[in-house]
């Protein structure tokens, strides 16, 4: 605990986002203006035709900035993709409560509401979709009352948000059943984590445990999902725990290849790295909407897996594919070079290396290096 509490006061302090602005927009669903805290991505200036994922963080005045440690975190480390973050503020608790008011009998929205839910589908998203450049894939988050009211979006046959963040949810009547039923209907992939904690609110608490029961017989193959049930926290305390859990679930595909992904899941392959690679960023593709350049670093764990299982031939296949992504570095090059050096044509493996040597350097690929290879190959070329 102590641990997550010092990664989040260090993600603070970092310079993550770009800037941090407020917002508001009048409502004629709710006669009100309604104020917002908006942070954008480091990049949104430089890279104008560039769009990013919403995140739209309900309670935004009391969630916005532990959501915003987080990703500033994550921007660090390059284990999170920037996103345009929104917090939505509520001025008190009362006016939050009506917003999220559910008609007991139905358990739909009712009174206020169903203006609140218009509001946020029809007025809020609308404005920021007008006014930011924002991806087709939308996160939606909430805490406990607020929790609860966004599922209502997962009722429509085309749901406005592919993500849910649920933070110890106060459900209406039947939800934990609905929200399972829904997420099973689903044909595009769908994103949708839930938290609670064994200091919770035991209504609460025992609600979650029966939706994640349902989910889990549901067994939707197109649904990202995670429950997490946090030991030693509150209803309040297992919110800093829940946010860093649900974005790196949710961006699982994004993060660069890990030791343990490297040990388990790639060295372990009879065959296919390079397949493996391509497959790891079509899914980020698919499922995020995110077109990425390959990692440099993530080329050189399908190389080491390579030259560990000796599948020498793969690495023909990884140059074309690092030609493709970095045209006008030497890592093609670099890559065939060690094609013909442990195939044990040193004259071709020579050739690479000097073409490489006049291209960019990336990552750890100097003209040193490069230089390094030219000399202790040239020597062994001469007596051949």
């Amino acid at each position: 605990m102590k641990k997550t509490l010092l990664i989040l006061a260090l993600a603070l302090s970092l310079n993550g986002l770009s800037q941090t602005t407020k917002d508001s927009i009048f409502s004629s669903k709710l006669n009100t203006y309604r104020h917002l805290s908006v942070a954008l991505p480091p990049s949104y200036e430089q890279d104008k035709k560039r769009t990013y994922p919403l995140l739209l963080v309900l309670d935004g005045d009391y969630l916005f900035d532990p959501f915003l440690g987080t990703l500033k975190y994550g921007y660090y480390w390059d284990d999170l993709p920037e996103v345009i973050l929104v917090g939505l503020n509520h001025s008190n608790d009362r006016e939050r409560d009506e917003e999220c008011q559910a008609d007991e009998t139905t358990g739909l929205p009712t009174g206020m509401g169903e203006s609140f839910f218009e509001f946020l589908g029809g007025e809020l998203l609308p404005y920021l979709q007008k006014n930011f450049r924002i991806s087709p894939f939308k996160i939606v988050a909430g805490h406990d009352v607020t929790a609860g009211f966004m599922n209502f979006y997962l009722y429509k046959d085309n749901p406005l948000f592919k993500a849910y963040i649920s933070l110890s949810p106060v459900m209406t009547k039947d939800m934990e059943t609905h929200i399972a039923e829904r997420l099973a209907t689903f044909t595009n992939n769908m994103f949708y984590y839930v938290a609670s904690a064994d200091g919770d609110v035991k209504t609460i608490k025992n609600k979650v445990a029966q939706l994640d029961t349902n989910i889990k017989a549901a067994n939707s193959a197109t649904l990202s999902y995670r429950y997490d049930d946090f030991k030693g926290c509150s209803h309040y305390s297992l919110v800093p725990y829940a946010i860093p859990s649900a974005l790196y679930h949710f961006f699982s595909a994004y993060q660069p290849i890990s030791m343990n992904e490297f040990q388990e899941k790639i060295v372990t392959l009879p065959s296919g790295y390079v397949d493996y690679l391509k497959n790891r960023y079509e899914l980020a593709d698919k499922a995020l909407g995110m077109k990425m350049k390959i990692r440099v670093n993530d080329f050189k764990a399908i190389e080491a897996a390579i030259i560990k299982n000796k599948a020498f031939n793969e690495l023909e296949q990884l140059a074309q594919l690092s030609r493709t992504t970095y045209p006008k570095a030497m890592l093609s090059d670099y890559h065939m070079a060690r094609f013909y050096e442990n195939n044990g044509d040193l004259r071709m493996a020579l050739k690479h290396y000097q073409n490489a040597y006049q291209l960019q350097e990336i990552g750890d690929l100097t003209k040193e290096m490069i230089l390094g290879k030219m000399d202790e190959l040239g020597p062994q070329v001469k007596k051949k």
